[in-house]
């Protein structure tokens, strides 16, 4: 991509519903950092210009950081989060298992406490593409080794524990064990912050007694806070 293209989709998204400030593109094309914020956009549900999105990430995943600095780890992990998902969504398995083990590693590999994004949804997002790839008892194995690992720690709000249970669940949903999804879930549920306003949803949803439990997951998931705009210790 050009310097010129660049440029222009800067403008394209800028005019968009998201109206991103033109402050985050600084640097154009020699920004790593700017590359990222762009696909981002580029990507999203509206703006669905993917292939641009594609190639801004791709040139992203070579990109030199300074790892002493959590603001510079955090964007890059997102950025090959991201680029993992879409590789997903269009069946490109192997790439996105690779970019998300990328995003894992680099993650973990230090001890910040990442503003935007979750430990634990990075292993939940590579457990869901192993099960999808067939590799279901390698995602399951995993899930409950990162619960074994993090399920004594004092802490009340872990991410790891959220999905990990959360994970399991929903493997249970599909072997139609409805009791043993709920527990589950109801473990999920007790590894995150849950504000008041959501307790009476949440609720409704875990007393349905029927044994649709991929519904009563899925009324679970609908009851339940943002995780992203919840606390988290870990």
């Amino acid at each position: 991509m050009t310097q010129d293209e660049f440029h222009k989709l800067v403008h394209f998204v800028m005019e968009t519903p998201a109206k991103p400030p033109h402050s985050l593109f600084v640097g154009g094309m020699d920004n790593w950092h700017a590359r990222a914020r762009l696909a981002h956009f580029l990507a999203m549900e509206g703006i669905d210009k993917t292939e641009e999105a594609l190639e801004l990430f791709h040139s992203v995943v070579e990109a030199e950081i300074d790892e002493e600095n959590s603001e510079d780890v955090e964007e890059k992990v997102y950025a090959l989060q991201r680029l993992s998902i879409i590789e997903r969504d269009e069946n490109k398995n192997d790439d996105a298992l690779n970019h998300i083990n990328q995003a894992i590693e680099l993650a973990e590999s230090t001890d910040f406490l990442y503003k935007y994004i979750l430990r634990g949804e990075l292993w939940a997002d590579r457990w869901n593409l192993l099960h999808a790839m067939g590799m279901t008892k390698e995602a399951e194995a995993e899930a409950d080794e990162r619960i074994d690992f993090y399920k004594d720690i004092p802490v009340d709000h872990n991410s790891y524990l959220y999905y990990g249970y959360r994970f399991k669940a929903q493997l249970s949903a599909e072997r139609g064990v409805t009791l043993v999804a709920k527990d589950y879930m109801h473990m999920a549920i007790h590894s995150m912050e849950i504000p008041a306003a959501y307790e009476a949803g949440l609720e409704k949803a875990f007393a349905a007694t029927h044994d649709n439990a991929s519904w009563i997951l899925s009324e679970v998931d609908k009851a339940t806070p943002n995780p992203e705009k919840l606390h988290w210790d870990i």
